[in-house]
């Protein structure tokens, strides 16, 4: 889209719109698409506004802490977070899920989570727990953007694609995050072929050197995929084990999560 048909846009709105408050709104989602910072000059010139007016309006913005104003550019500020917190769709279901998590992590005594699936390729990290082991990755996951092809949680949801959603996905180039990253399409395809008839997904050091993962679907009562339950730690310590130690206990707290869910959806 164009900076003139943006403009269009924002300009169209209906009479009992207040068309101020929908530019100070685009403008704020703008923002958010920066997060190291961004000048007044540089969002007028990619919505098609005029300079002065946007700068009105990001010093408005700030002024009510939705913005934070600092050498010249704009970041999000806390008044975004505080709302972002409260407007989570998952905050409701996340203390009875964490209830599983912790449990499981115990169990296990490796680290645990619970992703939403958001979108057939989207997924969000809302629970984790750790293990109490003093070698063990400690990287929260929660908040980050975490690759389909490079991790178990990701895997999950490309396995149940269709041929035609998962071509059009790997036709960009996979990016490489370690030397055991799978970034062929065909070796891939392979991969997910077995996890979609065994039923759960590994990750062998190909999202962090060393990052072992273990991760089963949560389904819904009409065999939807609505999440995945994963669990991580140092490789060698969790290839010691049997596989089934760590999938029977996923599988369980799975079939229990779906309860869980279910159970608050209806």
């Amino acid at each position: 889209m164009s900076t003139g048909e943006q403009n269009d846009d924002i300009d169209s709105a209906p009479d009992m719109m207040n068309r101020s408050v929908i530019r100070a709104m685009t403008l704020l989602s703008k923002v958010g698409n920066y997060p190291d910072g961004v000048t007044a000059t540089e969002l007028a010139s990619e919505v098609g506004l005029a300079r002065p007016t946007v700068f009105r309006l990001l010093l408005s913005l700030s002024y009510a802490g939705f913005l934070v104003k600092n050498d010249g550019a704009f970041t999000l500020g806390w008044e975004i977070a505080r709302l972002g917190r409260r407007a989570d769709p998952h905050r409701v279901i996340a203390a009875q899920v964490q209830v599983t998590v912790d449990q499981l992590a115990l169990e296990l005594n490796e680290t645990v989570g619970y992703a939403v699936v958001t979108s057939p390729t989207t997924f969000d990290l809302v629970a984790e727990a750790h293990s109490t082991h003093l070698l063990s990755p400690n990287k929260d996951y929660i908040g980050e953007d975490i690759p389909l092809h490079a991790s178990a949680t990701g895997k999950i949801l490309l396995a149940g694609l269709e041929d035609e959603q998962l071509g059009t996905l790997l036709a960009t180039p996979l990016e490489q995050f370690t030397r055991y990253t799978i970034t062929e399409p065909e070796q891939l395809k392979f991969e997910l072929a077995e996890i979609s008839a065994r039923g759960y997904a590994i990750l062998d050091g190909e999202l962090e050197e060393g990052l072992y993962a273990v991760a089963v679907p949560v389904m819904d009562t009409s065999d939807n995929v609505i999440g995945v339950l994963s669990t991580s730690g140092l490789d060698q310590r969790m290839k010691a084990a049997h596989i089934q130690t760590f999938i029977e206990p996923l599988r369980t707290a799975a079939t229990n999560l779906t309860e869980i869910l279910y159970r608050h959806q209806t």
